[in-house]
């Protein structure tokens, strides 16, 4: 299987612009180039912060914007956004029994599990016992590998000013996950508007640049002081799956140099 990943499009309402670039413009730039460059993707997932300040009209543009993709999108809420708007917007995505943006679906030999880390007013990502509960039961009810989705990272990732707003309490999401680390093969978030890989306690992970705008890479930057912003360049993921196999190629699709052809 082959899915697509992107995160963190920010829409704001009326289509309108946000940090000197338009994010409606730059997901239809994202949604034209997978769909003609990666034409058997069998998904979308959309790691969070789908709106900037979660109004109804953004939550609208983006459902303008996604109604030419031709394949199931599966969306998850971020800070940024509002749980309720979502899902008047989007009645057809999934939840708990406790109204949380929270489901399973199978990819291909593993099971995906979306998660949302979503607490109003604040910019930090929250993961309640209630959440952590149901995360166990998915976990207890299947044997196959897992992905988990989720918006915020639950680790440090080495830039201060974005540590301060990850997951704060991490207490009830350790409880959800103990004795299943070896079967979560691959833990995809957004936030971080950053491309960074690794592995946190024997767990890969993987999230990349948002559409919009990007944190700039000042490891120590001081929350306090703000988070430092650039107008880099945005990015999609092309994500393959197989039985033995997570592999993930990073796409810059606004990346227009030249190209030609190398010679031993």
């Amino acid at each position: 299987m082959k899915f697509i990943h992107l995160t963190d499009t920010h829409l704001v309402a009326g289509g309108g612009d946000l940090y000197g670039s338009n994010p409606k413009k730059r997901l239809q730039q994202a949604v034209t180039h997978f769909m003609a460059h990666q034409p058997d993707a069998e998904a979308l997932v959309i790691t969070g912060d789908l709106t900037h300040y979660g109004q109804a009209d953004a939550y609208a543009q983006l459902r303008e914007v996604l109604s030419s993709v031709d394949k199931p999108i599966y969306l998850i809420p971020g800070n940024h956004d509002h749980r309720d708007t979502l899902k008047e917007y989007f009645p057809s995505i999934e939840c708990d029994g406790n109204g949380f943006v929270q489901y399973t679906k199978e990819f291909g030999d593993y099971l995906a599990i979306f998660l949302d880390t979503n607490e109003p007013g604040v910019s930090w990502g929250t993961f309640c016992g209630t959440r952590g509960a149901w995360l166990r039961e998915q976990l207890e009810a299947s044997t196959k590998p897992v992905m988990l989705f989720m918006h915020h990272p639950f680790f440090p990732i080495g830039i201060h000013s974005m540590d301060a707003i990850s997951l704060r309490e991490t207490t009830a999401f350790r409880v959800a996950i103990a004795g299943f680390e070896p079967r979560i093969r691959q833990v995809f978030f957004g936030h971080i508007h950053r491309p960074i890989t690794g592995s946190y306690q024997g767990m890969p992970f993987f999230t990349l640049k948002g559409t919009n705008h990007q944190v700039a890479l000042e490891l120590h930057a001081d929350a306090d002081e703000g988070i430092p912003g650039r107008q880099e360049a945005p990015q999609y993921a092309i994500v393959q799956l197989s039985a033995e196999q997570i592999l993930i190629h990073i796409e810059d699709f606004l990346e227009d140099s030249p190209r030609f052809t190398l010679k031993g």
